[in-house]
């Protein structure tokens, strides 16, 4: 099977393909060094000639809604443009679990928009939702920080291990298209102000996380970011040991 990863060089592409050519697969990574760049549609419709699957998993840092989603819709509208003219036979989509229910932010606004574009087209499509990643922790832990205090307030998280995300998108890429979405997360729900407290105490920060009211990164409830229904579980726990929430 010949495979096109879309962000081929970059954090989850680089692993996903050292992962499937593990499993024998034909891996092409798709990245603006190699000459393929779907911001501007150079170089898409000759890498995915003969290939079977389009695996995506470009990331953007916009913030703004307009950027982001310019960015994320667009990519995929310039991607599902070309699989049309190549016969590509299933595109597969990395986004992000509660993305929907998290709309203040821009970035996540970016990823809905991403996913309704991939729906309404008309290539088989399986969008493999993930929580955030366990090295993305201490990156919130940065957006919260006010005046040397970190502000968070009790959310949920469920952050899972990239090489669990990893193992599900090559699998998904492996089996036919789902015409639907699959959540992932890790195996452990945390409270946020805990989860960033036990995490930067580990790490030897001295900053002080105290716990205020209300949501955030854009969540709508305090229960946004986690899967709210049937999901599969990564086998990776968290690498810092922090108290779980009470289910």
């Amino acid at each position: 099977m010949k495979i096109l990863i879309v962000g081929g060089n970059g954090h989850v592409g680089t692993r996903l393909a050292a992962r499937l050519r593990d499993l024998g697969e034909d891996v092409i990574a798709g990245s603006r060094s190699t000459g393929v760049d779907a911001v501007t549609g150079e170089g898409l419709g000759a890498a995915m000639d003969g290939a079977d699957v389009v695996v995506d998993v470009l990331n953007t840092m916009e913030m703004d809604v307009t950027a982001a989603t310019a960015f994320f819709r667009g990519t995929t509208e310039r991607i599902l443009a070309a699989e049309h003219t190549t016969g590509v036979r299933h595109h597969v989509l990395l986004s992000v679990v509660g993305a929907d229910r998290a709309l203040a932010n821009g970035y996540y606004a970016g990823k809905v928009a991403q996913e309704d574009a991939l729906r309404y087209g008309d290539i088989p499509f399986t969008i493999v939702r993930a929580t955030q990643f366990h090295d993305f922790v201490p990156t919130i832990a940065d957006w919260l920080t006010v005046e040397g205090r970190v502000e968070t307030p009790r959310m949920l998280l469920q952050p899972v291990d990239v090489d669990d995300v990893v193992e599900l998108l090559a699998m998904t890429a492996r089996s036919a298209p789902l015409e639907d979405t699959v959540d992932l997360a890790g195996p452990d729900r945390f409270h946020l102000d805990v989860l960033l407290r036990e995490t930067l105490s580990a790490a030897s920060d001295q900053r002080d996380v105290v716990t205020v009211e209300g949501t955030a990164l854009g969540a709508d409830a305090l229960d946004s970011l986690v899967p709210l229904g049937a999901h599969r579980v990564g086998t990776h726990p968290y690498p810092v040991a922090v108290t779980p929430a009470q289910q």
